[in-house]
Formats: structure tokens, C-alpha cells, sequence
């Protein structure tokens, strides 16, 4: 601060409010309060405020010196005005440094417990029954007793007592009462919630407890109060415990860096901490179920299917060159599968009906909330059927794999938390064809996204799909798509050349979720379609063979599993339904 003067100048055109400025004539400060708060009034003689301003145009252009009036002492109203804000500002200040005090204070005195909690050296008290290793999940009456009613100690193991169980978990929540600690635990399998108290609670780790930090927790296994909540209804009070990874803190937090408030990219970037997180952990459990229901659905329908593993290396294109990651193949030009489609085709003379869960590749440069570059693709290939007998089968499976789902408690709990309204469909699903679905736009005012009513030949987009799917509310097995707009193998209806036996099923809420049809079986006729499309057949020619040796008439379809979830768990996106989403742009972590 500057030393006090009897007179303190201040000029708004030229002065400074910095350190430049010291109040003086040939350095005044800017403002008024500035000034005050550099050189304070005093209740006896104070300084004199001086201030002056520019004369009025009295400009005389580049390199003339601006003419000022004489120093003046600022006006009463200038002065009652400082004055007020400088009391508010001592008043902030006086606030602010009893705060900082306060802090500072409070600092020591965590700091002085801290280390006193350092002192507090717990130990395993080797009279107690020996505790039985359990998951959190475990609830084998055999192996965890519950103890119930109430106890004057903690932890009691006499007559009566509650099973001594060992467990280890990280922290997913913890909240501190009185001399009290409540963690809840989880370990993948379940959760578990455990009382710290006594010594347990004063230790330097307890003080210094973070969320995901991992543990080993002993103690006896209760039942909750009845006016209580727990998971599972019982909780787990320790007599031991033990860190064993202490979890990062303050600014490295795992709730810093994974806000539910943080930007999109952001939690895409620590994906591997979001997973951590109750919701995408359960939708990657309601995904595993999924999975396990597909493939006890395909083993126990009638007629079953076969599981096959295709490559995903191919040099062949199912859905068009536009959209396949190329890449070099010892000097050879090849790409990611699309689809496994083609190979599934060769399987079913020897193998009869098959199927594959595999990884699908899609190099669209598409941003929708339905679309990814890498998904899991679950398809199957039926032999010696009809176009109906393929949408039969389709409802079937589709349908089956959710009574299978939701068969499972867990499963059943898990989708009931993440999409309460999630209904199971009814059957038989709609049926619709294409050119009925254009009608059925038209009709609706629903217009291509160029704002034109839609006409046949359009390829309906995802937002009008999605639209008419909604507001119908049922699954929808929209059928017959011209032939120009799928895929040159889809097989055309015999009673009109225009369309193809193709169908894709759309849900509620997520759109296409399934797409299917007949194949070529006819051999002159695939020639012609590799043709029209300027395919070279020669590198299909492992495919083409299948109508040389024993044609058939057959069909098959893709389903894509996240979409599938994103339907049944209600999540706005299929990206949350990827263990590591992979979409335009995002390739780590």
C-alpha cells in the first residue's frame, strides 16, 4: 500500500487502479474507491480526494497535449458513494479473512487428528471365530447366518451369534454419523453395507477413507432393523478391516473425473470409471444375460441352431464397398467383416441351421444415437425355409430370448431399475409392407428429411422410421423393400419382381433392431445381381458355389445386439451399451 499523503489525486481519463499509480499528481490512481482503498479515510484529518476531468473539446488532434481543469476535491456525492463501498468492501474483507482464520483453524485441527489417527494401529483379535471367505452376493444360509435383535457390543459372537465372514470390495458409498462409518461395498457380484465402528472409525485410512478404495473387511453379518435399508436387507459389522488399494482423492476423484454432469467426450474418454457406476454396470449384466439367452434360445428351438465362428478378415463385401475398414493383409487388399453372413451360407448343407455372435464392422461416418463402427453382431443362416417360416422363427427367438432374460431374478430386477416400463411384446408383431409404410408416412404427414412427402423407391430414414414406430407402439416387421435400395443377394418376391423378400424389425423407441430376408438360390440369377451392382464375382466364387452343388431355398438375418438392449434396458443411446463404444472419430480407450 502507498504511503499515506495529505492529498491523494485521482483521474479517471489518465489514472491507473494498479501499482503504477501511487496517487500523486503526476501519478493518480483511477477511481475513487481505488483510492480509498490505498489511502482509507481517517476519523480525524484524513486525506483530501483531488480529482479533475478533461476540458470539454478541448481535442487538437495527434500530438497535442489534452487540457485539463485544475485539481478539485471530489464532490460530496463521489464521496458518499466510495465511502458506502469501501465499507461494503471492508465488511467482505473482514468476512473473507475470519473465513480464511476459521479454515485455517479447522485445518489444524483435522491435521492434528490425523495424526493422532496414525497412532491407532488396529488388530486382529486371534480369539474370534475364524471368518468364512464369501462373496458379496453370497447368501447360502449354510454359510451366512444372519444375527438379529439387538446387542450392548458391536460385534458379538456368543450364543446365537451371526456367521463371521471375511469379504473384500471396494468403497462405492460411504457416509459418516457421529462415531459411525456406514460403506456400501461392491465386488461385481453384489453389494454389501458395513458398519464401522469404535477404533475402526479413528484410524488414519478411516479419516482418509475415498470411494473405490479396496478393502478386506471382517466382522459378523446382521440383519438390518426393520426401519432400516440395506442392501439385501443385512449389513456387515466389522471387527477388522484392512486397506488394500487406497483410491485417489480431491482433484483425482473418481467422482471429479466422472461427474454426471461431465460432457459426453469426456466420459467416453474415462469409460473405464464410468463402468464403475451402478447403470452401466448393469446394462453390461443385462447384456451377458442376453448373450446367454440367445444361445440357449438357438439350442432349444425346434429346429435348433449350431453355433460357428466366421472370420472377421475377409476380402468380401456383403452391404457395399462404401462402408469397409481396408486394411493390408501380408500385400493383399482386405477388410473387416461387415457381416458374416456369406460364410454362414456355406455351413448349413453340412451343419444345417447355424448361427454366429461375432463383431461386425461399419466405416459410416454416421453420428446417430444408433449407430456404431463396431458392434456385436448376432446372425443365423435357415435352411429349406419360406419368407414366413423366417418371420415366424425371428418372433420366436426374439421373444424366447427375452422370456429367458427376464426368467433370471437378477436379470428381471436389473431391466426393472433401468427401464421400468419396458413391457415384454406382444405377439404376433405387426406386419407391414414397405409400400404400405410410404402410404402410411404419406397419410401421417411424416416427410423425408429433405422435407418432401416420401414416395416408393425412398430409403426411409432413421428419424421418420423411428417416428411411425413409435406413435404404432408395437414391434413392427416391415417387409418387401424394393430391390434397389438392399442388398444385391436379398431375393425377390416371385409375385412381384419390383421387391424383395426382405424385412427389418423395428422397435419402439430404438428404431431397426433386426434385418433379414431370402437369399438368391437360383445361380443365374446371382450372376446377374453381381452384375448390376459391378461386383466381381471371382472372389465370391466360395459363395456362388452354394447354388452349383444342391441350391436351396434360404434365408437369414443380423440382429444387433446393443440395439437390442438400448430397447429392453431404455438407455438413449446404443453407445451405452458397448463395453468400449466404438463409433466415428472414437477409437480409445
Amino acid at each position: 500500500m502507498a504511503t499515506p499523503s495529505k492529498s491523494v489525486y485521482f483521474d479517471e481519463a489518465l489514472g491507473q487502479d494498479n501499482a503504477s499509480a501511487d496517487g500523486s499528481e503526476s501519478k493518480p490512481y483511477k477511481t475513487l474507491l481505488f483510492a480509498y482503498s490505498q489511502h482509507p479515510p481517517a476519523q480525524s484529518e484524513g486525506p483530501q480526494y483531488l480529482t479533475r476531468k478533461k476540458e470539454a473539446g478541448t481535442d487538437q488532434g495527434p500530438g497535442v497535449s489534452e487540457v485539463h481543469h485544475e485539481w478539485l476535491p471530489a464532490t460530496k456525492s463521489a464521496l458518499k458513494k466510495a465511502g458506502n463501498l469501501w465499507d461494503q468492501q471492508k465488511r467482505k474483507q473482514a468476512k473473507g479473512d475470519e473465513l480464511a482464520i476459521r479454515e485455517k483453524q479447522e485445518s489444524e485441527k483435522r491435521q492434528q487428528a490425523l495424526e493422532e489417527a496414525k497412532k491407532v494401529q488396529l488388530h486382529q483379535d486371534p480369539k474370534l471365530p475364524k471368518a468364512i471367505k464369501i462373496r458379496l452376493n453370497e447368501k447360502d444360509p449354510a454359510l451366512v447366518k444372519l444375527r438379529s435383535g439387538e446387542s450392548k457390543k458391536d460385534v458379538d459372537y456368543s450364543e446365537g451369534r451371526g456367521s463371521r465372514v471375511r469379504v473384500t470390495g471396494r468403497v462405492h458409498r460411504f457416509r459418516t454419523q457421529k462415531d459411525v462409518i456406514f460403506l456400501t461395498l461392491q465386488d461385481g457380484y453384489g453389494f454389501l453395507q458395513v458398519v464401522l465402528t469404535g477404533d475402526l472409525t479413528k484410524t488414519y485410512d478411516a479419516m482418509t477413507m475415498t470411494l473405490e478404495t479396496s478393502l478386506e473387511v471382517f466382522g459378523e453379518m446382521w440383519e438390518v432393523p426393520p426401519t432400516h435399508s440395506a442392501p439385501d436387507h443385512r449389513e456387515l459389522h466389522a471387527d477388522y478391516y484392512t486397506v488394500i488399494g487406497k483410491a485417489a482423492g480431491d482433484k483425482e476423484a473418481i467422482t471429479t473425473r466422472v461427474s454426471p454432469d461431465a460432457d459426453p467426450q469426456t466420459l467416453y474418454d474415462n469409460r473405464h470409471l464410468v463402468l464403475r457406476g451402478e447403470k452401466s454396470s448393469s446394462v453390461m449384466k443385462v447384456r451377458a444375460a442376453l448373450l446367454r439367452a440367445f444361445r440357449q434360445t438357438y439350442e432349444d428351438i425346434t429346429p435348433s441352431c449350431l453355433e460357428v465362428t466366421p472370420p472377421c478378415m475377409v476380402q468380401t463385401q456383403v452391404e457395399g464397398g462404401a462402408t469397409l475398414f481396408a486394411f493390408d493383409y501380408y500385400g493383399q487388399k482386405a477388410y473387416l467383416t461387415q457381416s458374416s453372413q456369406l460364410y454362414l451360407e456355406t455351413c448349413i448343407p453340412s451343419l444345417g441351421n447355424v448361427f454366429c455372435v461375432a463383431p461386425s464392422f461399419r466405416a459410416e461416418k454416421s453420428q446417430t444415437r444408433r449407430h456404431l463402427s463396431e458392434y456385436t453382431h448376432i446372425e443365423a443362416e435357415l435352411d429349406f425355409i419360406t419368407f414366413d417360416d423366417l418371420l415366424v422363427h425371428l418372433e420366436l427367438v426374439m421373444c424366447t430370448v427375452i422370456d429367458i432374460a427376464l426368467a433370471n431374478p437378477q436379470t428381471a430386477a436389473l431391466v426393472k431399475e433401468l427401464n421400468p416400463n419396458f413391457q415384454v411384446p406382444e405377439r404376433p408383431f405387426k406386419r407391414m409392407k414397405y409400400a404400405d409404410a410410404i402410404e402410411w408416412l404419406r397419410e401421417h404427414d411424416i416427410r423425408t428429411g429433405e422435407g418432401d412427402p416420401h414416395k416408393f423407391g425412398d430409403d426411409i430414414a432413421e428419424a421418420a422410421e423411428r417416428k411411425m414406430t413409435d406413435i404404432i407402439n408395437r414391434p413392427i416387421f416391415l417387409t418387401h423393400f424394393p430391390a434397389e435400395i438392399k442388398a444385391f443377394y436379398m431375393k425377390k418376391d416371385p409375385t412381384d419382381d419390383r421387391v424383395t423378400e426382405s424385412v427389418d424389425c423395428l422397435m419402439p423407441g430404438v428404431g431397426e433392431i433386426v434385418g433379414g430376408s431370402m437369399r438368391m438360390d437360383d445361380y443365374d440369377e446371382l450372376m446377374e445381381a453381381y452384375k448390376r451392382v459391378e461386383i466381381d464375382p471371382a472372389p465370391y466364387y466360395w459363395y456362388t458355389d452354394q447354388r452349383k452343388y444342391g441350391t436351396s431355398p434360404h434365408g437369414g438375418y443380423g440382429l444387433g445386439l446393443e440395439r437390442f438392449l438400448a430397447w429392453m434396458c431404455g438407455r438413449y443411446t446404443v453407445k451405452e451399451c458397448s463395453l468400449y463404444p466404438r463409433f466415428t472419430d472414437r477409437c480409445t480407450p
